[in-house]
């Protein structure tokens, strides 16, 4: 079989695959009470690392908490996860984050982030579109080392703050861009 046919097909069947991991089916959809367990969770072991994360929850107007994110990949990839809004620790809503890359990638990887919704702006934003692409709408700063050690009451400027924790598995590299949150009505 041609090279060029080949790759085609690999293609197409991993279209396919992919079709059928991200399927917004409710097949593999945890219920609220499980997506609320796994937030709380969460986000008590994100406070217990992240000074910094505990200080903006405080300023923030909601925080959307993905607790397990599944990231597998071998030159194409895809990653998958369901999460709960809080606004004020109560869930007002839940969302699923997806996402395709290709790349020179692999491995498998499962690792959870909130995002930080600092402005009236952005959680408008988010509740009007039912979700939205990262990279597409409200700017979003990653946290990282560097970031924290800036970060203050005072400096905290932007629409919303990434914080990754609990990863575990090889995989090179975590980002956001590309990243699709879509709303979901558990049962």
């Amino acid at each position: 079989m041609p090279k060029r046919i080949r790759c085609f097909a690999i293609h197409i069947l991993f279209g396919i695959a992919l079709a059928a991991f991200l399927n917004p089916c409710t097949t593999f959809a945890a219920s609220k009470a499980e997506i609320d367990r796994d937030v709380d969770f969460a986000l008590g072991k994100l406070f217990d690392t992240s000074p910094k994360a505990k200080m903006l929850a405080g300023m923030a107007k909601g925080i959307l908490v993905f607790p397990s994110i599944v990231k597998a990949g071998f030159i194409l990839g895809a990653q998958y996860g369901d999460g709960a809004l809080r606004v004020k620790n109560v869930s007002t809503g839940y969302y699923r984050t997806i996402s395709a890359s290709y790349g020179l990638q692999a491995g498998v990887q499962v690792y959870g982030y909130a995002l930080f919704i600092m402005t009236y702006d952005a959680m408008q934003y988010l509740n009007k579109t039912g979700g939205w692409e990262i990279g597409v709408g409200p700017s979003v700063v990653v946290v990282d080392k560097g970031v924290a050690r800036s970060l203050t009451t005072t400096t905290a400027k932007s629409d919303m703050y990434a914080f990754f924790f609990d990863q575990k598995g090889l995989m090179a590299g975590l980002g956001l861009q590309g990243t699709k949150i879509t709303k979901i009505h558990p049962k």
